[in-house]
């Protein structure tokens, strides 16, 4: 099964509300933006990285930035680091820039920036870089259930 197929599975068996989006191939936060007809910022940018050695999902919003330092001591991370493009492959079997904020559907830990309990709509790529999904932050919340802490630059 697909990232897709488990993503939708999850919010479906949830009865969470969603469009699914196809578009043309997108590889950049603000092209994402523009084809999906969202700000920025409602985008959830997901990116893959190794914290003292095990892959975690950090999710910020895409017009920001992971603040590693305050990452790091929040969560006493010694080594912290984005997996390289054969690591997420690897471990999410996706490409870099494909990357759903859903864990769950990877195994995979996540940590939310906390201004996501403030937006009312989220977009983000599923597992593809020609498939979105748009839905309500809240639904997204409440289906993944991450860590959320203020780590945005």
């Amino acid at each position: 099964m697909s990232v897709l197929e488990k993503i939708k599975e999850i919010l479906d068996s949830l009865s969470i509300e969603y469009d699914l989006l196809n578009h043309e191939p997108v590889y950049t936060s603000a092209d994402a933006a523009k084809i999906r007809d969202t700000g920025l910022s409602s985008g959830a940018k997901t990116l893959v990285f190794m914290a003292d050695g095990n892959p975690i999902l950090i999710v910020v919003p895409g017009d920001k930035k992971v603040d590693l330092r305050k990452f790091k001591q929040k969560f006493n991370v010694k080594d912290l680091r984005m997996a390289s493009i054969t690591e997420v492959k690897e471990i999410t079997t996706l490409e870099v820039g494909s990357i759903p904020p859903v864990g769950k559907a990877m195994n995979l830990k996540s940590y939310f920036d906390s201004s996501f309990l403030e937006k009312e709509v989220v977009a983000f790529n599923a597992g593809s870089h020609s498939v979105s999904i748009r839905m309500k932050a809240k639904d997204l919340i409440k289906v993944e259930n991450p860590v959320i802490y203020e780590f945005k630059q």
